[in-house]
């Protein structure tokens, strides 16, 4: 049976004082299943991918419906994310945990049984909605349960299953399509989340812990709009417009982006000036550890998301692998980068804000191992076996950034105010992995017909190279919190 654990500030707490660690903390039972759930749509963002052909072919699907399948997902899950953390927030984040893994599982299950196309892309947006309650509660159950060395440890595991998950997802994706288990073919990889989600759902019933702000927000319907509609127009067409040749709807809403970001900001800035109780205070932004932890993210994810699309596409199409044997050839890239985030507190302790320029220069190494081997070792031949060490470094230097990224921002956020960080950051982290596929993964298309798709890879690593320098040379903060 568990209890209501809503932290309380002290009686003299000035207000908007960051609450008082709950009466219970987080188990290690508890942060398991807490990130068991943010497992679920962090694998689910990439395991459909290698399912799409099989898709295609069976449910006769147009180009357009097997974009939105990919787009809805994207697009949902990402304009959602700060409004799940604000609801966390205000009516307890194991609630809005356990809601959104419910609903993760039961959207699940209609993907799998979508008897059409646009039955399956309604699901899947439902299914990046559930997404956006679920996965803010978790980064903010940690803020808000532990403190100390115990909150590092589990910010550092809760980057590592961002990291491991993307990989996981490849392999899962490739190892069911290519297994058809009882002849349910691309379903199986939405039907395998039912069992998990329920597992997950059971087990955070008995072990995690409440939380919610001491002063429950009023909505903000406004806010809402207003971010919905900028990071649509902003992620629509990096995600759709791109495939379709960037037509003029695209164009005109990626103009569009920034006058509602910018609106969105100053409505926001005036409900805080006037005592309101806005979707995304400014005073978070203002705050210079969330500054510097959104600086450090913005390459690492837009570089992470770029990775791995043009990775897809070399590995299959340029290297000739399977399904199976693209997904299996990230595999020790999975594996440094859990052992490295495992790791990360530890280096934090010892180097302090140095880590932050040891992980760029590893990175870096990571990155020029590969672009070395690939010009090395005739194309064709290029072995999952040779390219594994490149890609091991950059396992390890993702296993220190993510964690560090986090830890920085999160720090600067108040307790009462954890459910809103953690949507702040699972957005600029699902936003950068679109900029980043749309960015990096349009220049790698378009220079592959006149360079080739082994010089088209080299040159998008040097590109993704040059935001590594950049972040090394700032270097950020001496020490870290």
């Amino acid at each position: 049976m568990t209890t209501d654990s809503r932290p309380d500030s002290p009686p003299d707490s000035p207000p908007g004082a960051p609450t008082a660690l709950p009466h219970r903390t987080l188990t290690p039972w508890g942060l398991f299943t807490l990130l068991l759930g943010a497992a679920l749509p962090m694998i689910d963002f990439f395991v459909v991918n290698v399912a799409l052909p099989t898709v295609r072919h069976d449910l006769d699907v147009s180009a357009a419906a097997l974009e939105m399948i990919v787009a809805g997902y994207a697009v949902a899950y990402a304009v959602l994310l700060v409004l799940g953390g604000r609801l966390g927030d205000t009516y307890g984040r194991r609630r809005l945990f356990l809601w959104g893994v419910a609903a993760f599982g039961l959207t699940s299950l209609a993907c799998g049984l979508a008897p059409g196309a646009w039955w399956l892309v309604a699901g899947r947006v439902a299914q990046g909605a559930a997404s956006a309650l679920m996965l803010p509660q978790v980064l903010a159950t940690v803020h808000a349960t532990t403190e100390g060395e115990r909150r590092a440890r589990a910010v550092a595991l809760y980057g590592s299953v961002g990291g491991v998950s993307v990989v996981l997802g490849q392999v899962l994706g490739g190892v069911l399509v290519a297994a058809d288990l009882a002849g349910t073919g691309w379903r199986a990889v939405f039907l395998v989340n039912v069992p998990v989600a329920t597992a997950a759902l059971l087990g955070a019933v008995r072990t995690v812990p409440d939380s919610r702000a001491v002063r429950p927000a009023h909505g903000d319907l406004t806010g809402t709009l207003l971010l919905a509609a900028a990071l649509t127009a902003l992620l629509l067409p990096l995600t759709e417009g791109r495939a379709a040749g960037l037509p003029l709807w695209s164009v005109l809403l990626l103009l569009a982006a920034p006058v509602l970001g910018l609106v969105f900001y100053g409505v926001q800035r005036r409900a805080e000036d006037a005592g309101g109780s806005p979707l995304l205070p400014p005073s978070l932004l203002h705050a210079p550890g969330v500054r510097r932890g959104l600086l450090l993210g913005v390459p690492v994810f837009v570089g992470f998301g770029g990775w791995m699309f043009v990775s897809a596409v070399v590995l299959q199409q340029g290297l000739g692998y399977g399904a199976l044997e693209a997904g299996l050839a990230l595999v020790p890239m999975g594996i440094a980068q859990f052992a490295a985030s495992v790791l990360a507190p530890r280096l934090v302790r010892r180097c302090g804000g140095r880590a932050v320029t040891l992980s760029a220069a590893v990175h870096l190494a990571g990155l020029a191992v590969v672009a070395g081997t690939a010009l090395a070792v005739p194309w064709p031949r290029l072995s999952p076996l040779l390219l594994a060490p490149g890609l091991a470094l950059c396992g390890v230097a993702q296993g220190l950034q993510l964690p560090l990224c986090y830890r920085i921002l999160l720090a600067a956020v108040p307790a009462e105010r954890a459910g809103a960080g953690s949507g702040l950051a699972a957005t600029l982290q699902q936003s950068c992995l679109a900029v980043g596929v749309a960015t990096l993964g349009s220049l790698f298309l378009s220079l592959t017909p006149g360079l080739g798709m082994r010089d088209a890879l080299v040159a998008v690593l040097g590109v993704q190279a040059v935001g590594l320098v950049g972040l090394a040379v700032l270097g950020l903060p001496s020490r870290l919190p």
